[in-house]
């Protein structure tokens, strides 16, 4: 049963790829792809069930980089701002540490960074 869906997935990939180079526009040339493999029997239930779905899926997948590329950015601007919230509890802690008195050397060893970096946030 498997190996029937993933032929028929595979066939219907193919219909797809056919389709975009008659250079039709992607969406036209998917719900074209989606009607054919209904009118061949390829997948019928489940298209007729999920066509918004499949349509969009594949319309998705088709510019899998541009989502890739969306991704990478999302997650730098999260680590960027995790690192932002760590750099500023970082600093709380050695403004912390130094009003109770605490070397500039022993705030480095507590915070487990350099002297230097201690040094430039005290200044």
């Amino acid at each position: 049963m498997q190996n029937h869906r993933a032929a028929q997935c595979h066939r219907l990939s193919g219909l797809y790829q056919s389709l975009c180079t008659t250079f039709l526009e992607l969406a036209d040339a998917v719900e074209r792809a989606i009607r054919e493999c209904i009118a061949e029997g390829v997948l019928k239930d489940f298209l007729e069930k999920h066509r918004a779905e499949a349509k969009e899926m594949s319309i998705f997948e088709y510019d899998q980089e541009k989502h890739m590329r969306q991704e990478r950015e999302e997650a730098w601007e999260d680590g960027r701002a995790a690192g932002v919230n760590e750099g500023i509890q970082l600093t709380k802690q050695i403004l912390q540490l130094s009003h109770q008195g605490e070397s500039p050397a022993e705030i480095a060893r507590k915070c487990s960074i350099t002297l230097e970096q201690v040094k430039k946030i005290l200044e």
